[in-house]
């Protein structure tokens, strides 16, 4: 079956002909600057949602999925505690832990830390940190031995490294003859972790949980329980249900309200992008009037003739829509397989950049992390791809309206 006249003539005025090819330039032109569109909405939103996953999984490998903890900060009974929370559905790893602050010195230097007191094998199945220490083992911080794992960022500020002796001071006071003295241990560095997140592995270290306890005169208490689960978005509604089934009387907390305003912020930052580049898809949308009008200009007389063999003015409506409406799909297309492509490479693009420039674009310190991942979702591309069409067919409506009100008459009357 032949395909409707009104196709047919759309799509020969998309290709332009002979001495009529500027049409086809405008055309192309229209087309391209809808894809560069497309490609840079694409490419930011799948940074943004890159950033968000690798921080999420950064975060992830250094904090538990949820915590339980005493409302005084000591809890006593946290065998039972951690006994309840592994017969929960969806708790993969249950570790007890204290967490303090110390102020840790080597040399001339000095820098404030927080001190995480852990025992090696339950903090392995808790959290991912274990597999990114360097240098050494998590099953190094055994009880008495009073071995330390600093943050890489950490142990640069201290001058440390592995094997090397640090003094902690923590902040409790002892009294002795010459007055108050802060009690204070040194300790072997046995270790140096990279989480790829700046604010742990700057102020992050690692002792055994015995350890802790004996500085930190915690005796046979600790701060509270941390919680590995099979699906860490279910992390809000377990730990409160481990609570309850406790009895009450704790405080509890998850990783989606620790980190709130990272993921908010992040939300928020991708919404305002979308709608500011929007802007840019809007004006290449549109650039497709400016085309078509000169198109129905060019081909009044052609419009006037096709009217005078009988063609509605519906028909010439379609005609110029589906010429606009190719032009948005092809640049749309176009823009979505430029953008994806972009996204899967930006990584090793940016790194190059780099290399050749002599410069980092991100800083650990302000960014959280150094690299720059991307991760297209497919409703994000659905999303803009959806939006970017529907903008180009709103666009063909105005010429294709003027078109279809051709008078074949006055039309004809100069030609």
């Amino acid at each position: 079956m032949s395909a409707p006249f009104e196709w047919l003539i759309g799509m020969r005025y998309v290709r332009g002909a002979g001495a009529r090819g500027f049409l086809s330039f405008i055309s192309v032109v229209s087309m391209l600057g809808l894809a560069i569109g497309v490609a840079v909405l694409i490419v930011v939103l799948s940074v943004m949602n890159g950033f968000a996953r690798e921080l999420q999984t950064r975060i992830l490998s250094v904090i538990a999925h949820a915590q339980i903890e005493a409302i005084n900060g000591r809890m006593g009974d946290w065998q039972r505690v951690q006994a309840q929370a592994l017969r929960m559905p969806g708790v993969r790893a249950a570790a007890p832990y204290i967490e303090t602050q110390a102020l840790l010195l080597h040399g001339q230097h000095s820098a404030g830390s927080a001190i995480r007191g852990v025992l090696p094998a339950e903090e392995r199945r808790a959290v991912g940190i274990a597999d990114r220490i360097q240098g050494g083992s998590i099953d190094e911080l055994a009880a008495g031995s009073y071995r330390i794992v600093l943050g890489d960022a950490l142990a640069a500020q201290l001058d440390a490294h592995v094997g090397d002796s640090v003094v902690l001071v923590a902040p409790i006071a002892d009294a002795t003859p010459a007055g108050l003295q802060p009690r204070m241990r040194r300790f072997v560095i046995s270790g140096v972790f990279r989480s790829g997140v700046y604010e742990y592995d700057s102020a992050l270290a690692m002792i055994n949980l015995s350890d802790a306890a004996r500085l930190y005169q915690m005796g046979q208490t600790v701060t509270g329980v941390r919680l590995a689960l099979a699906d860490p978005l279910q992390a809000p509604h377990l730990v409160y249900q481990l609570a309850i089934s406790l009895g009450g009387g704790f405080d509890v907390s998850d990783w989606t309200r620790s980190h709130a305003n990272f993921f908010s912020s992040i939300q928020t930052t991708k919404s305002i992008l979308f709608m500011i580049l929007l802007l840019v898809v809007a004006v290449a949308a549109f650039n497709i009037v400016s085309a078509l009008v000169m198109v129905v200009k060019d081909k009044r007389s052609d419009i006037a003739i096709v009217r005078t063999l009988g063609a509605a003015p519906s028909s010439v409506l379609a005609v110029f829509s589906i010429q606009g409406a190719v032009i948005g799909l092809a640049g749309t297309l176009l823009g979505a397989g430029l953008g994806l492509l972009l996204s899967a490479n930006l990584e090793s693009l940016v790194h190059g950049l780099e290399h050749v420039l002599g410069t980092r674009f991100l800083d650990a310190k302000v960014y959280l992390m150094s690299d720059l991942p991307a991760y297209a979702e497919s409703g994000d591309v659905l999303r803009i791809c959806g939006t970017a069409f529907l903008l180009c067919a709103l666009a063909t409506l105005y010429p294709a309206w003027r078109a279809s009100g051709t008078d074949p008459a006055k039309a004809l009357r100069h030609d």
